[in-house]
C-alpha cells in the first residue's frame, strides 16, 4: 500500500504541464483516455491554485516530533504505543528530533498525539 499512496501523492502535486505530459503519455502509449474531470484534470488545479492546494492537505496531517524535551523517557515509552516501533527504534526516532511519528493521519488522531506527546514531554508540530 505504501507504494500506492507515494504514486497518489505525486500524481495530487504534478504540475499543470505535467498534468498534461502525463495525458498525453496515457492516451498516445497506452490507448488510455482519461474522463472528463478525472484525475488529470483535478491534479491541474491543484498545482496552480494555492487555495485548492491548502483545502487538500487539511484532510491528513504529519505528526512530527521535534524535541524529546526533559522527560525522554516518557516520550519514548508514548512514541512506542502511538507507533508500535519496538524500544531501539523508537529511542532512535526520539533521539533524532525532527523526525515524523505517524504520518498521513486525520485531523483528530493528530491532534490526539500531539497532545499524548506534550503531556509526555515532548515538543510536537502538525503539517
Amino acid at each position: 500500500m505504501a507504494d500506492l499512496k507515494k504514486l497518489a501523492e505525486e500524481i495530487v502535486g504534478l504540475t499543470l504541464l505535467e498534468a498534461q505530459e502525463l495525458k498525453t503519455i496515457l492516451k498516445d502509449e497506452y490507448g488510455i483516455e482519461p474522463a472528463a474531470g478525472g484525475a488529470v484534470m483535478m491534479a491541474g488545479p491543484a498545482g496552480g491554485d494555492a487555495g485548492g492546494a491548502a483545502e487538500e492537505e487539511k484532510t491528513e496531517f504529519d505528526v512530527i516530533l521535534k524535541a524529546a524535551g526533559d522527560k525522554k523517557i516518557n516520550v519514548i515509552k508514548e512514541v512506542r504505543g502511538i507507533t508500535g516501533l519496538g524500544l531501539k527504534e523508537a529511542k532512535e526516532l526520539v533521539e533524532a528530533g525532527g523526525k515524523p511519528v505517524k504520518e498521513g493521519v486525520s485531523k483528530d488522531e493528530a491532534e490526539e498525539i500531539k497532545k499524548k506527546l506534550e503531556e509526555a514531554g515532548a515538543e510536537v508540530e502538525l503539517k
